[in-house]
């Protein structure tokens, strides 16, 4: 079958683009590789998006995968691993061995979680080491943990660990947090997260699952003896298949593409958006916002 549409992710960004696109009268196919929703369905509770105050990410993403399942998306949970956009009709290869083909692609792979690098961090990962409170938090209820990172992600990661965990120590390289005001007061009056700044990571040590946290102070090493540690870090965008088919200049130092507000690229038909496109703000609203332009302009391009 030739689709009209082929959309890579089916985060915010992919899924408001099926809507649109939908309701545009293009036939759609979303593929995702994991779970619908993307980042934000370990989030426990969005505060900050229109019209929906206090709903938590699963929530949220499980509407807007119904409105969009409920107009007809043919959603394949396969990963894409091969990419030909360069002729009129636009080709993936997905992981399981498929082949898709349509006339426009959407790509919003979004982001990865970005790691440490530090000795030990590649043997913890899943079995001590995560990225997901929301996901993992339950498997240390009663016990003591860690969270890395000073931005929004990490101060929400402990404070929904905190409902849940004996203790949450929450390390950042730097004395100042760079969470919003309200977030950090929260942060501050919750008695069972410990501030511990400036800290560095050194490395990850433990068994067979992970046991303590190698940190340099400004007291010099110690070891923090902890069952998990949830990191929040940054994230890196989710670009590399879609790099080998642009312009060089066309993803910046960081790796996300340098589209513009109209979301397009280079290549004739293929469009970008959301949080791998380079942008100053990337929340949920733009996301949304983005895949709306993208959809738009794959039917001013068709028709």
């Amino acid at each position: 079958m030739l689709y009209d549409l082929i959309i890579i992710g089916g985060g915010t960004a992919g899924l408001t683009a099926a809507v649109y696109a939908q309701r545009g009268g293009l036939k759609t196919m979303l593929l995702e590789g994991n779970v619908p929703g993307g980042q934000i369905v370990s989030s426990p509770e969005l505060e900050n998006y229109p019209a929906l105050p206090k709903v938590s990410g699963v929530a949220f993403t499980q509407r807007l995968l119904e409105q969009a399942t409920e107009l007809g998306l043919d959603l394949k949970y396969e990963a894409a691993a091969e990419l030909n956009l360069a002729g009129p009709v636009k080709e993936v290869g997905t992981a399981g061995g498929n082949k898709y083909q349509a006339r426009t692609l959407i790509w919003t792979a979004g982001l990865n979680s970005r790691l440490l690098g530090c000795p030990g961090e590649d043997n913890f990962l899943g079995r001590g080491i995560s990225f997901c409170a929301a996901c993992d938090g339950m498997l240390y209820k009663n016990k003591e943990v860690a969270v890395v990172g000073g931005g929004n992600t990490a101060l929400e990661e402990a404070l929904f660990l905190s409902k849940i965990c004996l203790r949450v120590h929450l390390l950042h390289r730097r004395e100042a947090f760079r969470a919003e005001a309200a977030l950090q007061q929260r942060v501050q009056q919750t008695p069972n997260i410990v501030l511990r700044t400036p800290v560095q990571v050194l490395a990850f040590e433990g068994g067979k699952r992970l046991e303590r946290v190698i940190l340099q102070t400004a007291g010099g090493q110690e070891e923090l003896s902890v069952s998990a540690a949830f990191l929040a870090v940054g994230k890196v965008p989710s670009n590399q298949l879609l790099a080998n088919q642009l312009l060089p200049e066309e993803l910046d130092e960081a790796g996300y593409v340098t589209a513009g507000e109209d979301c397009l690229t280079s290549l004739p038909g293929v469009f970008v958006a959301g949080d791998c496109r380079r942008k100053p703000l990337r929340q949920l609203v733009t996301a949304a916002a983005d895949g709306a332009v993208a959809a738009s302009q794959a039917i001013a391009y068709l028709h």
